[in-house]
């Protein structure tokens, strides 16, 4: 399975439109405002649908949606390439964040039973640190590739080949084991519904933590090509330059199997440690403060990883993918707030300055972290 897994992972975000979309949407006129408003749409989106995709992939078959988003996403993909407009922008990010909803709960739920099936449940933090760090490894591939996909064929050849590489995902989702039988499956079903009523306290605790910890720098995300831009990086560079932040954030995934031994300290020392790091990157206005934005993003590329980790402890078998959608929709209210503060202030003081600004509610969860304990590992806790 976890060939499988790793091969899903580094195709899902082997799209070479990652790096240069944020420049399409500019390059075709659109103003910050309306860009903010694009991925704030994509995240409402995720928002609508994050639950009930959840509950149906408890229900029917999490292999079946982890290979149905990729074709939803590559319908998005083909239109901004085609008829690049706010309209097709819009279409395809509902698209987009439709595809994502799919495996989003879906992944995790079926990635954490067939490995304690096999009695390696304890595996999954490395297993999935791993799975993040192959995505992440095709993120940095795409941006290498990019670049002179971009000026060989331009946003066009870009688009085809996301297009591909989402039909290719589709394809290795197929090969996916799942061992839940049908009654299993309607079981679950029933579990789901008790789940979003009678979550316990540990697991509400694990799944805000979860939220706060990936929602801001994952709304950031979108944003760095054009804090890449800013700090003085032309164009045609802006693709390597991303390799080095995504390469910190690749490497926090790598460190997820050590990390597990930090207690509630650690945890919050790393997410400090990561806010100070972003904030000076950023300001810095300079490439060289890209290394620091870097380090920032691996340390909460691991933070992530661990939270997720101690949260699925925390949670039924029956009700997996559900608990871990709900989960993913408070990140996703998270993100769209974050995105709509980030056009108020970025159109104001800019990327950096902004940035920045984004950094203070990691040391907000840092504090609260090393105050409750609630990053603790929970070995052992259940809903």
């Amino acid at each position: 399975m976890t060939r499988t897994l790793y091969g899903y992972a580094f195709l899902d975000d082997f799209v070479l439109l990652y790096p240069v979309y944020a420049l399409l949407f500019d390059d075709t006129g659109l103003s910050l405002g309306q860009t903010s408003s694009l991925f704030a749409l994509w995240s409402v989106t995720g928002v609508l649908l994050e639950v009930p995709s959840g509950a149906w992939a408890d229900a029917v078959s999490r292999r079946l949606l982890l290979w149905l988003g990729p074709l939803l996403t590559a319908v998005g993909f083909a239109l901004w390439v085609l008829v690049p407009s706010y309209g097709a922008f819009a279409l395809g990010f509902v698209l987009w964040g439709a595809g994502g909803a799919l495996g989003s709960g879906a992944l995790e739920a079926l990635v954490y039973e067939e490995l304690d099936r096999l009695g390696a449940g304890e595996d999954y933090a490395r297993v999935m640190g791993r799975a993040r760090a192959a995505g992440l490894v095709g993120v940095m591939a795409a941006m290498g590739l990019a670049g002179p996909v971009l000026a060989v064929g331009g946003y066009s050849a870009v688009g085809a080949a996301g297009v591909l590489t989402c039909l290719l995902t589709a394809a290795v989702a197929t090969r996916f084991p799942e061992q839940r039988s049908a009654t299993a499956r309607s079981e679950s079903w029933y579990g789901a519904l008790r789940a979003v009523g009678r979550p316990g306290r540990p697991v509400i605790a694990a799944l805000l933590l979860v939220a706060a910890v990936g929602s801001v720098w994952g709304a950031l995300d979108e944003y760095t090509p054009l804090l890449v831009r800013d700090s003085g990086v032309p164009d045609w560079a802006g693709p390597y330059a991303l390799l080095l932040v995504w390469a910190g954030a690749t490497a926090g995934s790598l460190l997820a199997g050590p990390g597990e031994r930090l207690g509630a300290a650690g945890f919050a020392g790393l997410l400090a440690g990561s806010a100070l790091a972003l904030a000076a990157g950023a300001l810095a206005r300079a490439p060289a403060g890209l290394l620091l934005v870097a380090v920032a993003f691996g340390g909460f590329q691991l933070a992530t990883v661990l939270a997720d980790a101690r949260f699925q402890r925390r949670i039924d078998d029956g009700a997996r993918a559900t608990v871990t959608s709900i989960a993913g929709l408070g990140t996703e209210l998270a993100t769209v707030a974050v995105f709509g503060a980030y056009a108020a202030i970025g159109s104001r003081t800019g990327h950096s300055t902004a940035f920045a600004v984004f950094a203070a509610p990691y040391l907000v969860t840092a504090t609260l972290v090393a105050g409750t304990g609630v990053a603790g590992r929970g070995r052992g806790d259940r809903a």
